[in-house]
């Protein structure tokens, strides 16, 4: 059995550890929400999200200000949740059994191409092609496009392994790579579908940095996410060769019970086109606060 990240039976401590470490954890605000609900009266119907006391607010003071967030199909000006890396970041915040993973400082890291090893070993990850297309956003400036910050992506391949920390694949560093964003705040990886493992459903990682520079370190990271792809695109893939085990696995998990998509992914959920044959483009629009 390999070892996966953010599962149950392989890394609930792990998650469980960084999720409740997350300065801004947005389950644990939900937590605290929900628990103050249940103190307080109902003011009337509830809409767009307001709580009881928004609308007390609203009621005893002569100005309020209103927040609209303007959402696409791929992703919002909305700034998009926090999340747990994993355990198997491979950016120099933790190990394997041979010691610090940190494919951040390796030459070869800054790709477009993901689907080869680099910088050494030469392992290819084999699967169903796709194009992962992200724009990067101002969230606190009027969904301004950012240029010139970068994308550490990573993600499992077919069989659900990641590399660097997998049986079998810990001499491989593939579907991992850095891209900086154009002057549309625009970056494109290319890669192969992933898989689904046990207890998750299927998602990419990855992390923004304010610059390439800055991307050599995991330190400074300004936002740690992932996102997911819609149903109907998951069942075509899985139903190729060599994603057999991901049927089954997929049958056992959804959206509602992922312990990372269960509160929510609306900012998190990829547009999609493209078949099995030609291959995938998955497109988000990741708002940071920039």
């Amino acid at each position: 059995m390999h070892t996966h990240d953010d599962t149950h039976e392989h890394s609930l401590a792990a998650d469980l550890s960084a999720m409740l470490n997350l300065a801004t954890d947005r389950r644990q605000t939900l937590r605290w929400l929900l628990a103050g609900a249940s103190a307080l009266p109902v003011m009337g119907c509830g809409g767009g999200g307001s709580s009881a006391s928004d609308t007390t607010s609203a009621a005893t003071t002569t100005t309020t200000t209103t927040t609209t967030t303007t959402t696409t199909p791929a992703g919002s000006c909305a700034v998009i949740p926090e999340e747990t890396g994993g355990p198997y970041p491979g950016d120099g915040t933790n190990s394997n059994n041979s010691g610090v993973v940190n494919v951040l400082t390796q030459s070869g890291v800054v790709r477009s191409d993901i689907r080869g090893s680099f910088n050494g070993p030469t392992g290819v990850a084999a699967g169903v092609p796709l194009t992962i297309k992200l724009q990067i956003v101002n969230a606190s400036g009027s969904c301004a496009v950012l240029s010139g910050y970068a994308v550490y992506l990573w993600h499992c391949d077919r069989d659900g392994n990641y590399s660097l920390y997998s049986n079998g694949v810990t001499d491989q560093n593939y579907l991992r790579g850095v891209q900086a964003s154009d002057s549309s705040g625009n970056l494109t990886f290319q890669t192969i579908f992933p898989g689904c493992y046990s207890g998750r459903m299927p998602h990419v990682h990855f992390e923004v940095y304010p610059t390439l520079a800055k991307s050599s370190s995991a330190a400074n990271r300004i936002k740690t996410s992932q996102f997911t792809f819609p149903m109907a695109t998951l069942n075509e893939v899985y139903a190729t060769s060599g994603y057999s085990t991901s049927v089954r696995n997929l049958a056992q998990i959804s959206y509602a019970s992922d312990n990372i998509f269960s509160d929510g992914y609306s900012l998190q959920m990829a547009t999609v086109t493209g078949n099995v044959t030609d291959g995938y483009v998955v497109t988000l629009t990741v708002g940071v606060a920039g």
